[in-house]
Order: structure tokens, then sequence, then C-alpha cells
């Protein structure tokens, strides 16, 4: 007959201290902004518990080496300290598109698409999902009301669409070679149209506004 011991402590202990990918980055992470910022464990440790989440300078040690998880509240608290956003800490210090990073739950994914994804600017690629579907979800159920509204605004969607072209011309830019220098040039032409059509909907915005702001003076007059 197989009897089943209790779990030890110690047992215990080693499946509560078990992290994956993303606890692993989160890890190396406060290694990197501590040492970026010249601050001792001890030191970080009194910054945290004047931020109201105490944690002792043995437990940051630990937090470093992924022997320790970093609770969400840890995790603000940490960004904060060290003056930068939580994905700071989550995802590794790259956007370079190509470069692959592994996210829990999604495997490897690209790291620019990992980066917009934890800023709130477009869902992770998921296989099988429709992705308009996808879109919708990810604005109905993770980003504020306003917000929401101005990224699907006509303006808004032209000032992203401008902000791609921005960025994938910059990093374009950024490797180019004899052979890319046509290939950068119609990067840049897209950006002009793309900030052409920005000013075409901030224009129409201010002709909008104008009208409405008329528009209560000359209904009273004929009253």
């Amino acid at each position: 007959m197989l009897t089943l011991l209790p779990m030890t402590e110690h047992q215990r202990g080693r499946r509560a201290i078990e992290v994956g990918p993303t606890g692993r980055t989160v890890a190396e992470n406060i290694a990197r902004l501590r040492e970026r910022c010249s601050m001792t464990t001890r030191q970080l440790s009194g910054a945290l518990e004047r931020a109201g989440r105490a944690v002792p300078a043995s437990g940051i040690t630990r937090m470093e080496k992924a022997e320790r998880v970093v609770t969400a509240d840890e995790l603000v608290a940490l960004a904060v300290v060290f003056g930068v956003s939580p994905t700071a800490l989550l995802l590794p210090l790259t956007d370079r598109p190509g470069t692959m990073v592994e996210v829990t739950g999604a495997g490897e994914v690209d790291a620019a698409e990992a980066w917009d994804w934890a800023e709130g600017r477009q869902p992770l690629k998921s296989t099988g999902r429709d992705p308009h579907a996808a879109e919708l979800e990810f604005l109905v159920n993770g980003v504020p009301r306003l917000r929401r509204i101005l990224r699907q605004h006509p303006a808004g969607r032209a000032l992203a669409a401008l902000q791609q072209r921005i960025d994938a011309l910059i990093a374009r830019s950024a490797y180019i070679d004899d052979g890319d220098a046509e290939e950068v040039q119609e990067v840049a032409e897209e950006a002009r149209r793309a900030t052409e059509r920005v000013v075409a909907e901030v224009d129409y915005l201010n002709a909008a506004n104008a009208k409405a702001r008329l528009a209560p003076r000359a209904g009273g007059g004929d009253g």
C-alpha cells in the first residue's frame, strides 16, 4: 500500500519559488535597474520600505536570482522606485524587430510585438483567432473608454498609422546599407503621406468644432 507523506516545508518552498520565463526576465531586470541606479540591495530595500512595500535586502537578492517570486504589488513598487513603467520589468529591454523574447503563456514572440502588446497598442498574435475579433476584444476589455474612443477615431487611427511609419523608418535607417536606400526612401514617403492624413483629420476636427460652437448662437437668433 502506497502511503503519501505530507509535503515538507522545504518541498513547499521549492514549489513556491518556481518561476517561469517572465519571472526570470523580472529577476534580470531588477538586477539591471538596481545596478543602473547605482543602488545596493540594502539601499533598494530602504527605498521600497519608504514606498510602503518592505522587502529585506536578502529578499531582493533572492528576487534577482529568481529564487523568490515577485508579487504584483512588489513589481509595481519596484517600478515606482526605479522610475520606470512596470513593462520595463516584465519584458527584456529590446524591441529590435526579428528578436524573439519569451512571454509566459504565449511562448516566443517578436520583441517589437511584445512591447506593442504590453503598452496597450495591439493584441499578441494568436494562431487560429480572427485578428479583427482579437483586436476588438483587446480594445473593449483592456483599454479604458476614453483612450479607446480616441484610438478608434479617424484622427487617432491616422496618428497611429503615422507612428508605425516613423517606427519603421527609424528601424530601417538604423541598419541601412547601399542596397536598402530605396526601401528607406519608400518608408519615408509613406510617413510623409501619413503626416498629411493626420493634418487633414485635425483640420476637419477644427472645422467641425467651429461649426458646433456657432450652431447654438444661430439657433438662438432665430428664436
